[in-house]
């Protein structure tokens, strides 16, 4: 948050910057291959190797665009953390923000994090905003087209989107 706010000026000019911010600042924290795979569900055993590896890719590009829309509407405004839990012996916890203040009404947001059991690392495999889980979503859309479509119909739908010019959509 307090890049975009330090680089707004060039964002608002290239809105392209925002995807790049994403990519450093956040992606290293998001657990994307886990999200892919659980977007993928019960028609995981319909693909092979190489196909689960390049939905994985365009998923996590995916991803940022989608991440970059969300943050995009963040404008100096406070952002503010739930205080945290004790998650102790636990697998999965929430981290709830919020994003408050300016003219505009508040945002939520919470981020669905999980405990790598090989290297202990908690990352983010969803984002829920105003009670809008990106994971469902994208499975609810996303599973009946590669059932109907096939899993590299569905690749080349994603990286479409994600090739197309980036531009913040205002709310």
């Amino acid at each position: 948050f307090n890049r975009i706010k330090a680089e707004r000026s060039d964002i608002d000019a290239k809105p392209e910057k925002l995807k790049a911010i994403v990519s450093e600042e956040l992606l290293p924290y998001i657990d994307y291959k886990y999200a892919a795979l659980l977007v993928l569900g019960k028609n995981l055993k319909k693909t092979t190797k190489a196909q689960r590896g390049e939905f994985v890719e365009v998923f996590k590009d995916y991803l940022v665009v989608t991440y970059a829309q969300v943050l995009g509407q963040y404008e100096d405004q406070a952002v503010e953390f739930e205080p945290p839990k004790d998650i102790k012996g636990k697998k999965v916890a929430v981290v709830k923000t919020r994003i408050v203040g300016g003219d505009r009404p508040d945002i939520n947001i919470s981020f669905r994090v999980r405990k790598n059991k090989n290297t202990n690392e908690w990352k983010a495999y969803d984002m829920v905003a105003e009670g809008i889980s990106l994971l469902n979503s994208k499975r609810s859309e996303l599973g009946p087209m590669i059932r109907a479509e096939g899993i590299d119909s569905v690749i080349k739908m994603l990286r479409a989107k994600t090739e197309k010019p980036f531009a913040v959509k205002k709310v």
